[in-house]
């Protein structure tokens, strides 16, 4: 089916529809986010499949819950935290291995910048040693560097403590200057 796009629909006009369950425009929002969402899942999910799945499951939510969209803030980060919190659920459901706690003192931690462990890396690079990481420090590290989530809201997302996030990051990070420096010998 070819989607008509409704000429010069203003978000506002966009989400009423969406409200009112109107196909078209629900098409729309669609058609508007879906590409940028999808990237989001995949940084999240195994495989396309599962990001497929994912963005799916997150594009029935926002037109389930898209009535509560209180127009404070832009519709494209809400739909994205829909999307990343729909992820999260999703790897909880499949998640068969034990939580890793990593102890480590808080004088051990890092302050993280992907600009120091990613420079004179080529992105395709950097992508394939973050996807390589153990499942919960990438999961972190994506949540914290990428998302921009705080270490409380993180904790609270995977059901581990602040000092595991911490730690897990710290892990993430270590990992990831370990693999930079074997790559350039």
């Amino acid at each position: 089916m070819k989607s008509v796009v409704l000429a010069e629909i203003s978000e506002r006009e966009l989400i009423e529809g969406c409200i009112a369950k109107k196909r078209r425009y629900q098409e729309q929002l669609y058609y508007r986010y879906g590409t940028d969402m999808y990237q989001v899942c995949l940084m999240y999910a195994k495989n396309e499949a599962d990001a497929s799945d994912i963005l799916q499951e997150s594009f029935i939510k926002v037109f389930k819950n898209i009535h509560t969209f209180k127009f404070q803030g832009a519709l494209g980060g809400w739909i994205r935290k829909t999307v990343v919190f729909t992820a999260i659920n999703a790897y909880k459901k499949k998640q068969r291995e034990t939580k890793l706690v990593v102890s480590m003192p808080e004088s051990s931690y890092v302050d993280f910048s992907v600009n120091e462990i990613a420079e004179g890396l080529d992105p395709s690079e950097i992508v394939k040693l973050v996807n390589q990481l153990p499942k919960k420090a990438q999961q972190v590290l994506k949540l914290y560097a990428i998302e921009g989530y705080k270490h409380q809201e993180i904790a609270d997302m995977l059901d581990i403590s602040v000092g595991t996030s911490k730690s897990q990051l710290n892990r993430a990070k270590k990992i990831l200057q370990q693999a930079v420096k074997t790559l350039h010998g």
